[in-house]
């Protein structure tokens, strides 16, 4: 019986900057939620009261911002688009019917990753511009109060761009089995590789993994 082939997908550093920044995004989220609106108010004791999320909210902010940062270091290159995405986006039948043989060969993301990755660091990073612009404790006598109003309404579209983004993000690890154990544990096996990414698979072959 021959050994099922493991392949190293991401690496620690890769993982902890990725779960890094997903809490952070999360508990963003739930901050940011609790001043929306006063329905959800109550979600500022997950802070210690509305004093502190609204104290705690920014610097999460800046934590979220370098993450992403970090990630985008990382993984910018690999998740630049090329025509294999462009034919990937015009078979999203085969896509969402999960026929993959009907799909070109892909690198190690495909179309829609792609799209998550760089809709994630423009939203982002209109975040953490527009949040430096309202974040009076440092910055209040830098902006006037029409340009911290039109930052609050781009910070709060932005915010809603990204929580979506994260919807589709979660629902589409979760659709594509063994996604997940990529980025717990690192790895995923050469059978998820070659449905998935083939071409990825090849490129690892090719640097002598076994």
């Amino acid at each position: 019986m021959s050994r099922e082939i493991i392949l190293v997908r991401y690496k620690a550093g890769q993982r902890v900057n990725h779960w890094v920044g997903a809490l952070a995004l999360v508990l963003l989220m739930l901050s940011g939620l609790a001043f929306f609106h006063p329905s959800l108010f109550f979600l500022t004791n997950l802070f210690g009261g509305g004093q502190m999320a609204r104290m705690l909210h920014p610097w999460i902010g800046v934590v979220m911002a370098l993450s992403f940062i970090g990630m985008l270091i990382r993984f910018a290159r690999e998740n630049l688009w090329n025509r294999d995405d462009t034919a990937w986006m015009g078979r999203l039948g085969a896509v969402i019917s999960g026929d993959e043989e009907k799909l070109p060969e892909l690198g190690k993301y495909n179309a829609g990753q792609k799209l998550v990755f760089w809709g994630m660091a423009l939203g982002i990073l209109l975040l953490l511009a527009t949040g430096l612009i309202a974040w009076d404790s440092y910055f209040f006598d830098l902006t006037t109060i029409d340009q911290k109003r039109l930052a609050l309404l781009l910070h709060a579209m932005s915010a809603v761009g990204i929580i979506l983004l994260l919807i589709v993000h979660v629902y589409a690890a979760l659709w594509i089995k063994g996604s997940i154990r990529a980025m717990t544990d690192g790895t995923v096996t050469g059978g998820w590789a070659w449905r998935h990414h083939r071409k990825w698979l090849r490129a690892e072959a090719a640097k002598g993994i076994k």
